[in-house]
């Protein structure tokens, strides 16, 4: 199962979030989109996932602290416990032995990530 994870501002955008979603890899084969569980209403995103015909997976910030990923950002490492929520959100929702495919890509107004993993499932 292939899972894009997407890290982004409040004030996110649906052009960014897709902006950011094509430039890792676009929606062909996703099974889901996931990201980190206090955004996982936001309205851009669930623009996104109707637009793609996937599923929204909320993951916990407890969950995503324990994921080790390649990208490191200082700054959301100091508020989620992770380098990247895009990368850790997508390598939870793939799955106990997901593996990046994509690794973070960010929007060119910078207020998206996004990044895409494979697994075999929750």
């Amino acid at each position: 199962m292939k899972v894009a994870g997407l890290g982004f501002k409040r004030d996110v955008t649906l052009a960014s979030l897709r902006e950011a979603l094509l430039a890792v890899g676009g929606p062909e084969g996703l099974a889901a989109m996931a990201t980190v569980s206090d955004k996982a209403d936001a309205e851009a995103l669930k623009q996104l996932a109707r637009e793609c015909g996937v599923p929204i997976r909320a993951v916990p910030a407890e969950v995503l602290a324990r994921v080790d990923t390649p990208t490191q950002s200082k700054l959301i490492a100091e508020k989620f416990g992770t380098g990247s929520v895009a990368e850790a959100a997508a390598l939870a929702a793939a799955g106990p032995r997901a593996r990046l495919i994509a690794t973070r890509v960010v929007s060119q107004d910078r207020t998206a990530t996004a990044a895409i993993a494979e697994g075999d499932g929750p």
